[in-house]
């Protein structure tokens, strides 16, 4: 029989599970945090198995790292139109 090489949302369990001592550790709002970072991950997790990087840290920091600039965008895009509106209004 073929050994299977385990997919990259088995590695990122793996990962997860590691780090559940550190979680366990952070207060309940940081664990909540510390929660959606793994979410970020997961929710790229079709790109990152393509990846196939040796380490699965880094598409993983990668899939966090594009959802906060995503937040970021998005926060600046409120903040102009907030800005617009001030500056129309006045």
């Amino acid at each position: 029989m073929g050994r299977t090489n385990p997919t990259y949302r088995d590695a990122l369990r793996a990962m997860e599970s590691r780090w559940e001592d550190y979680r366990r550790a952070l207060r309940h709002a940081e664990q909540e945090v510390f929660d959606r970072l793994f979410e970020d991950a997961r929710a790229h997790a079709d790109a990152s198995g393509l990846q196939n990087h040796q380490f699965v840290e880094i598409p993983v920091l990668v899939s966090i790292l594009l959802e906060q600039q995503k937040h970021i965008d998005d926060l600046e895009d409120r903040l102009d139109h907030l800005e617009d509106d001030l500056n129309t209004e006045g």
